[in-house]
């Protein structure tokens, strides 16, 4: 559906045609270009040069796939309808004015009128299109040189900045479009419609916030299992957040979401423009990254060593050396290179060690860099020309860091013919391939959410849920729980006490008591009867001036870890689950892992041990591990019930109590919509 906005055999340009004008130029850019079935589109029928002039598309009485609309935005809607009734299959609206000013029923209007006769568009309020394959350059931006990567932009400015940089930061693209407000075509459309552009083999994405986010999940798992998705997500702070929504008119949802998104559905999230140029570069320059272990090759110390420690500090391994390989280098190194990782080649590094020694060490490591300080005294061109030679009779990456300056200027030319991405610091290098780890490692990930097929009902009762029907409700859904009895005067609970058997906990129960502990409502370790009245006796005390129900009996647990399991309901990406361990971990450290539900066992066996504090539960001095099975189970039946109980907005089951071969909810906190 997409296919005419990239590749329209005509397209007709509408505003004014005057020079200066926002028409002149995107005709004469595209006439420029080579792109010759242009039409100009204005009131007084004024063309460009050779470019023919119209009063209306529907007079032009030819075929008119693309029209692009930058008039002023009370004209807008007469005129895409005017491109319905002549057949034109796709739009582009550069003009702004609309739900980014407030003026949210104007842009209610063209979504109405581009459905009514079929139209796609992209915008309003967005910088326009490149298709670099065909000639075709409807922006305003800067023209960038041919390549292979694709850039989705929301921002508009921000897009045309990036292709402003491109060619200085020696990146090509293949297409680009900006999509402003996102009305009709969005950036999940774009990325669906990449998976299978055969001039794309890398995808980068700016954004402030998805249209749908279990769209935008499901599309971008399987662009990534082909394709690398890099994305720079703004909105991450709170003032980012507020910026957001007053650019977009649209609602930003919580960041650690999308980045367990992000995360799991394959796709490298970076922070700043020069990341993603320096990720694309090494994207579509550099062979695949089948592992982690990295060799480090240089001719001074400090940087080589500064590489080494920023790549361990990211995953990658530095392993020194094995033997054998040692002997190998030992053959033509001189005896005073250090022959550990980094492999120092010393100042007097040359062609030869340099092209000898990748070569060594990529016959046991998975990757390369060679660190090259540059000296007055050495010919940078010379060593180049040996790394370029060992990347082409390679199928491994071989990443160059030649630094600084004029000493290395024939070097980045060499770099540059070969097209071999060279990097300014050893840690921008390392950077790069720890993020094409990372995408290898991500395409073995599942790329589909589980579908939800079961019964679908209301939660029990009205308003908010005591804690014994929570607990039946858990119960009712195969989640473990203890046994438990409520209690309504001291002689139930003292019943109640010696039939679950001690020790016991008592917990009061209220509709006004969300936070127990707070009040004193949850007493532990009771011995007897006299201890159950007197607890009885100092939980109703505590809850004075609340509607007070009774107690909670359970039996008291020892020994065991805690962790936490939670729901909520994100603004665009609807149900996501939290796991996390318990107590300081996850209120300070804030040690928590987060993935949309609901979840199959293997997706929750990956959240599990994405925890930082994972030894934890695989056990430490002397401890067993716990049952991780029947964790990634309650997992799963846990992420379902938003589901089966639409009116669940937010669930916390906190604590859960994990033993060598048990697990039961502590408590649990269900809020209704």
């Amino acid at each position: 559906m997409l296919h005419p906005l990239f590749y329209p055999r005509a397209v007709a340009v509408i505003g004014s045609a005057a020079e200066g004008k926002i028409g002149h130029t995107l005709i004469s850019q595209l006439v420029e270009g080579g792109f010759s079935n242009v039409f100009a589109v204005n009131p007084k029928s004024q063309g460009v040069g050779t470019v023919p002039g119209f009063e209306s598309v529907s007079v032009i009485g030819s075929p008119v796939d693309l029209a692009v609309i930058a008039s002023p935005a009370s004209t807008v809607s007469a005129i895409l309808e005017d491109c319905g009734k002549a057949g034109v299959k796709a739009a582009i609206v550069i003009t702004a004015g609309f739900s980014e000013t407030g003026n949210i029923d104007g842009e209610i209007e063209l979504k109405a009128i581009a459905d009514r006769y079929k139209i796609r568009f992209a915008g309003p309020n967005c910088a326009g299109i490149i298709n670099n394959h065909h000639n075709l350059s409807l922006t305003l931006e800067t023209v960038p040189p041919l390549g292979k990567t694709a850039l989705v932009s929301q921002s508009g400015a921000l897009g045309g900045l990036i292709l402003s940089w491109a060619e200085e930061q020696g990146l090509g693209f293949s297409k680009f479009i900006s999509y402003g407000n996102a009305a009709d075509i969005n950036e999940t459309d774009l990325l669906e419609y990449l998976i299978n552009d055969s001039e794309t083999e890398v995808v980068a994405l700016y954004v402030e916030s998805v249209k749908d986010g279990r769209r935008f999940y499901e599309v971008a798992s399987r662009l990534t299992k082909t394709k690398p998705l890099v994305v720079i997500k703004s909105g991450r702070t709170e003032s980012g957040r507020r910026a957001a929504q007053s650019h977009t008119g649209s609602m930003a949802g919580s960041d650690a979401v999308f980045d367990s998104v992000l995360l799991d559905c394959g796709a490298m999230r970076v922070y700043n423009v020069e990341e993603m140029f320096d990720l694309c570069k090494g994207l579509t320059s550099l062979p695949p990254l089948k592992g982690k272990r990295l060799a480090v090759v240089t001719n001074s110390g400090g940087p080589g060593v500064m590489a080494a420690d920023h790549a361990e500090s990211i995953g990658l391994d530095l392993a020194e050396p094995g033997k054998r390989l040692r002997e190998k280098l030992s053959v033509f190194l001189p005896p005073q290179c250090a022959l550990k990782n980094p492999i120092d080649l010393t100042v007097e590094g040359t062609e030869e060690g340099y092209r000898k020694a990748l070569m060594a060490v990529l016959e046991e490591y998975d990757a390369a860099v060679a660190v090259y300080v540059g000296t007055p005294s050495l010919a940078s061109g010379p060593i180049a020309a040996g790394v370029c030679q060992v990347a082409m009779d390679t199928e491994k990456p071989v990443v160059p860091t030649f630094m600084a300056g004029n000493t290395v200027t024939e070097a980045l030319k060499r770099f540059k013919e070969c097209g071999l991405p060279n990097y300014a610091t050893g840690e921008r290098a390392v950077s790069v391939l720890a993020k094409m780890a990372e995408y290898e490692n991500g395409k073995q990930k599942e790329a589909a959410l589980l579908k939800y097929d079961g019964p679908v009902t209301g939660l029990p009762a009205r308003g908010q849920l005591l804690e014994p029907e929570a607990m039946t409700l858990l119960k009712e859904n195969d989640l473990p729980v203890p046994r438990f009895l409520f209690a309504l005067n001291p002689d139930d609970a003292v019943g109640a006490a010696a039939e679950i058997g001690y020790p016991v906990v008592m917990k009061v129960v209220s509709p006004d008591i969300l936070h127990k502990s707070e009040y004193g409502g949850v007493i532990i370790n009771i011995m007897g009867a006299k201890e159950v009245e007197a607890a009885f006796e100092k939980i109703e005390d505590g809850a004075a001036g609340k509607d007070f129900r009774g107690v909670v009996i359970y039996p008291m647990i020892k020994d065991a870890r805690e962790v936490i399991l939670g729901l909520y309901r994100d603004p665009q990406f609807g149900p996501v689950v939290a796991f996390g361990m318990g107590g300081i971990y996850t209120e300070i450290i804030g040690d928590i892992a987060l993935r949309l539900a609901p979840l199959t066992q293997k997706r929750a066996a990956g959240m599990i041990r994405e925890i930082k504090t994972l030894p934890l539960l695989e056990g430490m001095r002397g401890q067993k591990a716990v049952n991780f099975d029947l964790l990634e189970r309650m997992l799963v039946s846990f992420s379902l019930l938003p589901f089966k109980y639409p009116d669940i907005t937010e669930m916390d089951l906190n604590p859960v109590f994990l033993k060598e071969d048990d697990i039961f909810v502590g408590d649990v906190r269900i809020i209704r919509a």
